[in-house]
């Protein structure tokens, strides 16, 4: 009996074995094939186009990797500071990093971001705007991926233009001649909104201003500053003027970029200097000003170029993550030709690869965008400097001081110009 009973436990403990080895074979390759997560930090109006697009494509066709998105502020300085404190407070809890054009020299020079240089040949880049890849390198090196473009943009009330004869304004001159005689023939109550606040929308605007008589803020090759030059001055004669003759409201000098939108949109300017998300809204169906407006490069001085601010966001990778390859592999994915295109025909967003501007299917739904092209790529960069969000602030603070008069031009832009400097250590 008891050899029985032995050969009976021998049999039943076999057959266990058996199955446990059995059910390991299943079981440890499920726990080794858990997907990877990667985490990706963006303001909260992006999370929800992202989630319900772009990701969920890439999701489809990768199941090993998962991209887990964490809302933001939709204020983007708000957004700066998040990644920011993350990066100093140790490891970043984030894989991807979604940049603003005007991070990347901080982030990069701050060691928060792998070198990507050799991860994408020139070819591979080539096919992107080339202010867009310059905005996503430092010192020579690329630390992001163009995923969106922007850019500065003059929009203009085309109907009324055409009614009275006048082809779109060229330079500042003719931006002021137009406004005043619509003005004066009661067809709008202002000729030019732009973003007048204490804030990075201030800089933007103003370095296009700049741009157009020839001047410079600061020369990331040199560090060399140009503020206290006479071409800075004329830049911000300009602004002042455009309020002095009644041709922009006088609280432009407290307006961000919504603020003019809806002036703008409402039929009561003809000029708004914005970004390229406007077009959408003023086109939509309740839109006073649907069909009427056109857009163009921003005006100039005479024999000078026209500049428009780029804007813009892109992708790197923390230098923290534990998942540099899967990371790469999701940024590839995310800046191809083919997740690009379903994305902007879904979330309308501005592309940053160049043959999109012109594709036949994005086209019919944006008939503007092989314009917006050629003013994206006329577009002027921020400087690139690791010290960019403080420049950014000294030259915004005393801009707005020479707006508002608390200031004269000439000395806010000395005192501008002497901090910035001091602060880049010339």
């Amino acid at each position: 009996m008891k050899k029985v009973l032995k050969k009976h436990f021998w049999q039943v403990g076999t057959a266990l074995a058996f199955l446990l080895g059995i059910s390991l074979i299943f079981i440890v390759p499920a726990l080794s094939q858990q997907p990877v997560v990667l985490s990706l930090l963006m303001t909260a109006p992006d999370a929800q186009p992202w989630q319900q697009g772009i990701i969920k494509d890439f999701e489809s066709k990768y199941p090993n990797i998962r991209v887990n998105i964490i809302e933001g502020p939709n204020a983007t300085n708000l957004l700066e500071d998040l990644y920011t404190s993350a990066f100093i407070l140790g490891d970043s809890p984030y894989d991807l990093i979604n940049m603003d054009v005007i991070w990347t020299p901080k982030f990069a020079a701050a060691g928060w971001l792998q070198d990507l240089t050799d991860e994408f040949s020139a070819e591979e880049l080539a096919v992107f705007s080339p202010n867009d890849v310059e905005g996503s390198r430092y010192e020579g090196r690329l630390y992001r991926v163009p995923m969106r473009s922007d850019a500065g943009v003059l929009y203009y009330r085309k109907d009324l233009l055409d009614a009275a004869g006048y082809q779109p304004p060229e330079t500042f001159a003719d931006l002021l001649k137009i406004s005043q005689a619509l003005q004066k023939d009661d067809k709008v109550n202002w000729g030019y909104l732009w973003q007048g606040r204490q804030y990075e929308g201030l800089v933007a605007m103003f370095v296009e201003v700049l741009e157009g008589y020839g001047g410079f803020w600061v020369n990331p090759q040199t560090l060399d500053v140009g503020l206290d030059r006479p071409e800075t001055l004329q830049a911000i004669d300009f602004l002042r003027s455009t309020v002095n003759q009644r041709v922009s409201p006088p609280g432009v000098t407290t307006y961000q970029e919504e603020e003019t939108r809806r002036i703008f949109q409402s039929g009561q300017a003809a000029f708004l200097r914005s970004w390229p998300y406007v077009w959408p809204l003023a086109n939509e169906d309740n839109s006073p000003i649907k069909g009427k407006i056109g857009i163009k490069p921003m005006v100039h001085a005479p024999g000078k170029n026209a500049g428009t601010c780029l804007g813009g966001w892109g992708l790197g990778i923390s230098k923290s993550t534990r998942h540099p390859k899967e990371a790469l592999t999701a940024i590839r994915y995310f800046t191809s030709d083919e997740a690009q295109r379903n994305f902007i025909l879904k979330a309308g967003y501005v592309p940053s690869r160049k043959e999109l501007f012109n594709d036949p299917e994005i086209v019919a739904k944006y008939a503007h965008y092989p314009q917006l092209l050629e003013i994206v790529g006329s577009s002027v960069l921020r400087p690139a400097i690791a010290q960019y969000a403080q420049a950014s602030d000294i030259l915004q603070r005393y801009l707005s001081a020479a707006l508002t008069n608390s200031m004269t031009p000439e000395q806010a832009m000395k005192s501008a110009a002497n901090e910035t400097r001091l602060l880049l250590g010339k």
